[in-house]
């Protein structure tokens, strides 16, 4: 009853920090007519002043109005554009290490360059973190126009590139680069010998895109810098052969009454956490098929001392037969098994399982079997950023996981208001008794949007969902684009064409939000 009384007299939290912004914002209005007096240089020369003052002491808050307004003045002489007083409420949201909520078109991109540029003045380095590639080199090339007008440098940190290119990227004022690139950036500069051999500077200051993808749904997804281990390549082509023969259960019993077991097998398999387990009769089917197969011998315990090494070949290979599906999991491409990342759908080339997995996977596929890994260097995503000196985040849904960025990396979620109220309409979810139907009333979905003449979107979870309606809209005559990590090399030409008349793309969720 009583934080309800206070909320309805003095407003909730962020209704204060939002009333406490807008007193900034009509300082930065006021500043308006001034700078855009000043000639481009002149504009220009404000970055060098600003820069001279911090270096002086005085604290980026004092700067903020100025600087915004700067920004503001730049980005209306480089793109036309100019920040609504929103997108300058964000920025100071993002500044103050908060997670800004805004809703998709609402600018989220420019609203960055405000709180970017300000922290840029330090010269110790912003980092901006995008959920794949094609996004860091976008938001490079567009953003660094504004920037370089300003006088600030610019890099760009993506994977394969020469250490000397990725210490000029991180030695620029802002650096672009995604969420495992800056992680593993971080674990090979800890294995290296020499000081000067390091890529990154000390944690400053990140803005993360997509936070609650990258912060809350891959939070404990390790990175792992892994190193050869010993060849065990005729092991898993022998025991691929005796999977096969290994019979899954159906049903899980309770501990209890015995009871729930609809069909019994040789192994139960956890999707969500992926892992099998034998049962019993499991464990005696397996043995006497390895002792068959010549890789155990006769009497022998699976749980014997000596025999743990192939006990983890066989759950690994169970693991690749029946909780790795290709073109879901991973693709196979020129005789190579390459992951799917299952948050961007993107390939992750070079890439491997560890604990015989990825070895187990290319047994199954029956393509060259290369040497295991080892871990040398592991962190998770959440640990990482956790590192930064000031942290700072937007995407179009964090108020329904506020709770887990407040607990987890003490992150206020701040909503922003939309500059212009919400047209779109959502539509109730519609749910079919079979997948068939579903997938028929998809086609039939897409069919009338095309004849509007409406671009269609179809986002699904899988390649091989994917194709499967691409299939169903080949049988139906109507033309289509698909964007998946098998056609990663067209994806800005068909990013570009999406939103034309008519136009249906299918996507995984590599083309983002």
């Amino acid at each position: 009853m009583l934080p309800k009384l206070l909320t309805s007299i003095f407003g909730s939290r962020n209704e204060r920090l939002l009333k406490e912004y807008r007193r900034t914002v009509t300082k930065i209005n006021a500043l308006e007519p001034t700078f855009e007096g000043l000639s481009d240089d002149q504009l220009r020369a404000k970055t060098e002043e600003f820069r001279q003052r911090v270096a002086k002491g005085e604290a980026l808050d004092d700067l903020l109005p100025e600087a915004f307004a700067v920004v503001r003045e730049g980005s209306k002489r480089v793109f036309k554009m100019r920040h609504f007083d929103v997108q300058l409420l964000g920025g100071m949201a993002l500044h103050n290490g908060k997670i800004a909520e805004m809703r998709t078109g609402e600018g989220k991109t420019l609203t960055a360059t405000l709180p970017v540029y300000l922290n840029a003045l330090t010269g110790k380095g912003v980092h901006l973190v995008t959920v794949n590639d094609y996004l860091a080199r976008r938001d490079a090339e567009w953003m660094g126009k504004l920037y370089n007008f300003l006088g600030l440098s610019v890099g760009i940190n993506l994977p394969q590139m020469p250490r000397e290119d990725k210490q000029t990227a991180y030695a620029a004022d802002i650096t672009y680069g995604t969420n495992n690139e800056y992680g593993f950036d971080y674990l090979r500069d800890n294995m290296v010998y020499e000081v000067a051999d390091r890529v990154q500077r000390p944690l400053n200051y990140a803005i993360v895109d997509e936070v609650d993808s990258i912060l809350i749904d891959e939070a404990r997804t390790p990175l792992i810098i892994s190193g050869q281990a010993e060849d065990h390549t005729e092991m898993y082509v022998r025991i691929n052969a005796v999977v096969p023969h290994l019979k899954k259960q159906i049903g899980e019993a309770d501990p209890r009454t015995g009871e729930g077991v609809i069909e019994p097998g040789d192994f139960t398999a956890d999707e969500k956490s992926r892992q099998v387990f034998l049962t019993e009769a499991g464990h005696e089917n397996a043995e006497r098929l390895l002792a068959e197969a010549g890789l155990l011998v006769e009497g022998a315990s699976l749980y014997d001392a000596a025999n743990i090494t192939l006990m983890h070949h066989l759950y690994a290979a169970l693991r690749a037969h029946h909780l790795f599906n290709k073109d879901q999991h991973y693709v196979v491409q020129n005789g190579e098994v390459t992951i799917v990342d299952e948050f961007t759908g993107r390939l992750m080339s070079g890439r491997r399982w560890s604990d015989g997995l990825h070895q187990a996977v290319e047994a199954k596929e029956g393509v060259h079997i290369q040497a295991e890994n080892q871990t040398l260097a592991s962190i998770t995503f959440q640990n990482y950023f956790r590192m930064y000196k000031k942290l700072a985040g937007m995407t179009g849904t964090a108020d329904t996981e506020a709770f887990e960025f407040q607990s987890i990396y003490g992150l206020e979620t701040v909503v922003i208001p939309p500059n212009r109220v919400l047209a779109r309409k959502d539509q109730l979810d519609l749910v079919y008794k079979t997948a068939k139907e579903k997938y028929t009333a998809i086609a039939a979905d897409i069919k009338e949007c095309h004849e509007r003449g409406q671009p269609t979107l179809v986002g699904t979870t899988s390649i091989e969902n994917s194709e499967l309606i691409a299939q169903l809209l080949t049988q139906q005559g109507l033309p289509h684009q698909v964007l998946n990590a098998k056609q990663h090399a067209r994806e800005a030409e068909i990013v570009a064409q999406a939103g034309r008349p008519g136009m249906v793309t299918i996507a995984t969720n590599m083309a983002g939000r």
